[in-house]
């Protein structure tokens, strides 16, 4: 009879550890559609699948559609409202660290507030600690292994396009 109950528990057990497993990733799988489109990470890293920085993967592909590196893509277009190489686009990528945290646009536009090529805002000031630009700061730094700048990074910031 011990046995048999042990038995029942541990099944049980089983169960509900694999629902766990399964709720947690597919909460990790929607992180990105109450962001947008996912389009990579703003990372230099060339071999991370992910990276932007990585010719040969999804992201950094200038044949990808979901590349901000490609010339004729919505996101990559030097003409696209969505483009991170347009320097009047209104409506550029938005870039987020791994744990959230807004960190401007991944845009050209010198001019736009959030912009991460603006000097004097928040998002693109080399001494902003919200900047990637920054290069002391945890998301510009090339040692902070959440930079956009570290070859080496585990936990680079993460670049969402709008997809309407």
């Amino acid at each position: 009879m011990k046995m048999r109950n042990l038995l029942i528990f541990g099944i049980i057990g089983t169960l509900i550890c694999l629902t766990i497993i399964k709720n947690v990733y597919a909460q990790d799988e929607d992180d990105g559609e109450e962001n947008g489109k996912y389009l990579g990470e703003l990372s230099s890293n060339p071999y991370d699948s992910d990276s932007t920085s990585n010719p040969y993967g999804q992201h950094g592909s200038q044949y990808s559609s979901q590349s901000i590196n490609n010339p004729y893509g919505q996101y990559g277009s030097p003409y696209s409202a969505k483009s991170v190489n347009n320097p009047y686009a209104t409506d550029a990528p938005k870039i987020y660290s791994q744990d959230g945290k807004y960190l401007g646009k991944a845009s050209s536009n010198p001019y736009d507030p959030e912009s991460t090529s603006n000097p004097y805002g928040r998002y693109g000031s080399p001494y902003s600690p919200d900047s990637v630009n920054n290069p002391y700061g945890q998301y510009g730094s090339p040692y902070s292994s959440q930079s956009a700048n570290n070859p080496y990074a585990t936990s680079a910031p993460r670049i969402y396009g709008d997809d309407e």
